[in-house]
């Protein structure tokens, strides 16, 4: 069975990723799943240190080592337990049915490699608790990893969440947006909401045929939609666009480049991650 699966880690974010994946899994109707991974690098299994100090001289103090790291390790244990449970209480006080709690040790990109097929849409915070302890980390230190490697729809939420009411689809007819149109359109995720479908370019012919066709299949599956051309440059004119209408939530395809034009000018997806202060619904 698929889920929604929401990366909690006590964070500031871990509120809106709770109130998000709430909101996805009433709207999908699958069931929602809260996920909690110890970070090895960070609360690694306690270790040998008797060769860092020299001879075993200083057993006591290896000892004492050993011992700090079993209690740290069992402290954030319990921590990640009660942020779970807190979850938990969060979703059924909203109405949600019992949701799975999950807990795993190790690598988060790792752990949702091995969940993916279980994954129907995936939910995490903008930052996590490793960025806000590193002044200038603009995003979570796993984000982009996780976005880049995980082949699922992703909503990325910044530090508070509500239900959105209007959507902007970023559309450039490549065949990742295309591929975003499909995803969208076969979805009950935002049905019902206000569809600005916004092209960043020269308005010609060519463009304007590329946007008809995007609208025309996404008004067969039901919704509204508010066709735009805009020229500029395509991140700045995404968040003006988004702020004149008042936009709650920004969709586009992901990564939809290749590796060499990424590496050259960059990745559109990566700039949103960064500045985006909206949350950001990444399709595949």
């Amino acid at each position: 069975m698929t889920r929604i699966t929401a990366c909690i880690d006590g964070s500031a974010a871990t509120a809106a990723v709770c109130d998000g994946a709430i909101w996805a899994s009433r709207r999908l109707g699958q069931p929602l799943t809260f996920l909690h991974v110890l970070d090895r690098g960070r609360y690694p299994a306690p270790g040998d240190y008797s060769g860092a100090i020299g001879l075993g001289s200083c057993e006591h103090l290896t000892d004492e080592l050993t011992r700090l790291d079993v209690r740290r390790a069992q402290v954030a244990l319990e921590q990640g337990q009660a942020i779970l449970a807190a979850a938990r209480a969060r979703a059924l006080a909203a109405g949600l049915e019992e949701p799975e709690l999950c807990q795993r040790h190790g690598d988060l990109v790792e752990t949702l490699a091995e969940m993916a097929a279980d994954v129907r849409l995936l939910v995490i915070g903008r930052q996590g608790e490793d960025s806000r302890r590193h002044a200038g980390q603009p995003i979570g230190s796993q984000l982009e990893n996780v976005t880049r490697s995980l082949a699922r729809p992703i909503l990325v939420v910044p530090d508070d969440f509500k239900a959105p009411g209007s959507l902007l689809l970023a559309y450039d007819a490549s065949p990742s947006a295309r591929q975003a149109v499909s995803t969208l359109a076969a979805s009950p995720l935002v049905k019902g909401l206000p569809l600005h479908l916004l092209m960043v370019g020269e308005d010609n012919a060519l463009t304007r045929a590329a946007l008809h066709d995007a609208q025309a299949q996404l008004e067969i599956a039901g919704f509204l939609v508010i066709p735009a051309i805009r020229e500029g440059n395509l991140e700045p004119v995404l968040h003006a666009y988004r702020q004149e209408r008042a936009i709650d939530l920004v969709a586009m395809g992901a990564y939809g480049h290749s590796r060499i034009r990424r590496l050259l000018l960059g990745s559109t997806t990566s700039q949103m991650l960064h500045k985006s202060r909206t949350p950001l619904l990444l399709l595949r």
